[in-house]
């Protein structure tokens, strides 16, 4: 991804990603990163942070951006339930 704004290191969470953007009357692929952390420099961070990055060289239709979602821990382990039963369905263990 040229022009990035997510820093992508090894403890990235996942680095690439395919992904969907999506606006009135038109719909975009493209690789991405998306990640998951908590604040830096916080002894006890109070909060989990979703980020999401598409590759803009791959986008006509949105400049280069990041979208962060800030969750409580009661959110992010709320989110981590709901991912873990879709993928158990997805594996068809449900």
């Amino acid at each position: 991804m040229a022009d990035r704004i997510l820093s992508v290191t090894a403890y990235t969470t996942f680095d690439l990603v395919d992904a969907i953007a999506e606006g009135h009357g038109w719909t975009e692929e493209a690789v991405g990163v998306l990640n998951v952390k908590t604040p830096r420099g916080e002894d006890a961070p109070d909060e989990v942070l979703l980020q999401l990055e598409l590759d803009n060289t791959e986008l006509e239709h949105l400049p280069a951006h990041a979208e962060t979602v800030t969750l409580s821990a009661e959110q992010a382990r709320e989110l981590a339930g709901e991912l873990e039963r879709y993928a158990d369905s997805v594996d068809g263990e449900e």
